[in-house]
């Protein structure tokens, strides 16, 4: 059940509000003024705040600016006389939800309620959302070297900079980008996500740039690629070393003019894109070996990154593994597993070729095989 909170220095006006929101099967609230609504709105969950512009002792502004610096997600919907509609639309520009003329309209009211709580609702799944997707991309390990890597994101995440991620197959740097842009200020735009490894050569160019309708024979429709998909936002072009030197010149041309052309089209379109790149190759000796570009090295990193192999931090290991204990079992849906510490410890002298993958992988069959705790004799026969 929703709880309304009425704020309004008419008795009259509070009451027939209380008694028709109650009939609406909603709780409510009622505050005679402003320092009183205010105290209800720190001291219970309240979902809606209906509150009238002109109040004696605090006015229906002041108490709109303290309930947003409380709580930005309250609906606040403001009630004005006839004379208050140009401050009523200064309200709506501080934040308001909405506002309501006085005489009070019943429908009017009801309907605005419900959509300020609807609102409410999309606001709340969405931070759910954001955090459940911020979760699978959490950082697990208290090591000096992946504390290290934390304390870089931090940094750099608040800037335009470029990023070049360096690390073995594994390793986590796509959770590394992942990070950066989460913590950016281009959190709320899009994270476009380009594999050149898994790309053909000649597909490549149209992945990232796209194509007219007819720039080639396959071509039946007009194609936006990765770059303008991105705009706004960040584009992770994963595995960098394996793009072809002709796809290396246009992303050159793309990061020096901010600047795009569709495959078989004659039009820049401007961009607006962060790049962050990860690669598990030398490029210096890939420069050497005149497979990659100097220059659009020079580019990428800005800010290189190196994200430490899992046998440079094996202090970490026991965390990961009760965390993959925890995550695979909830998945698949059956209690969570225990694990002996002998078993830990002989997990952690393994040597890790795959790293992170490697590692879940290991977790994963262990929680499959094993019963309900997982022994030194399960890690001896199934690692």
């Amino acid at each position: 059940m929703a709880t309304i909170l009425v704020i309004d220095d008419e008795k009259s006006i509070r009451n027939t509000l209380k008694d028709i929101l109650e009939h609406e099967e909603y709780q409510v609230e009622i505050a005679e003024n402003g320092p009183q609504g205010l105290q209800i709105v720190q001291e219970k969950n309240i979902d809606v705040v209906l509150c009238d512009i002109k109040m004696p002792q605090m006015d229906g502004m002041e108490v709109l600016t303290k309930i947003i610096e409380h709580n930005a997600s309250i609906p606040v919907i403001m009630i004005t006389g006839h004379g208050d509609i140009d401050t009523a639309v200064e309200a709506i520009k501080k934040g308001a939800f909405d506002f309501l003329q006085k005489p009070l309209d019943l429908n009017r009211i009801l309907v605005t309620i419900r959509n300020a709580l609807d609102k409410n609702k999309l606001v709340i799944e969405t931070k759910n959302l954001r955090k459940k997707i911020y979760s699978k991309y959490e950082m697990i390990g208290n090591s000096t070297a992946i504390q290290k890597v934390r304390d870089m994101i931090e940094k750099i995440a608040p800037t335009d900079a470029r990023v070049l991620i360096t690390g073995e197959n594994g390793t986590g740097k796509e959770l590394v980008a992942h990070l950066i842009h989460e913590k950016s200020k281009r959190s709320a735009g899009p994270f476009v996500e380009v594999n050149c490894a898994a790309i053909p050569t000649e597909l490549i160019e149209s992945e990232l740039f796209g194509h007219e309708k007819g720039a080639f024979t396959s071509a039946i429709k007009q194609r936006i690629g990765k770059f303008e998909l991105a705009n706004g936002g960040t584009l992770f072009l994963d595995e960098i070393g394996d793009m072809s030197l002709a796809a290396q010149a246009k992303v050159l041309r793309a990061l020096q003019e901010n600047k795009i052309t569709r495959v078989g089209g004659e039009k820049d379109i401007t961009v607006n894109v962060r790049v962050i790149a990860a690669t598990n190759k030398d490029l210096r000796s890939e420069i050497e070996k005149h497979h990659f570009r100097e220059d659009l090295y020079h580019r990428l990193s800005v800010i290189v990154l190196h994200v430490p192999s899992l046998n440079e931090r094996k202090e970490d290991i026991p965390e990961l593994i009760h965390y993959f204990i925890q995550k695979i079992c909830t998945e698949y849906g059956m209690p969570v597993k225990k694990i002996e510490s002998d078993a830990v410890k002989l997990i952690q002298q393994h040597e890790f070729k795959g790293n992170i993958r490697e590692l879940h992988n290991i977790v994963e069959r262990l929680v499959i095989l094993s019963d309900n705790q997982i022994t030194v004799n399960d890690v001896k026969a199934f690692l």
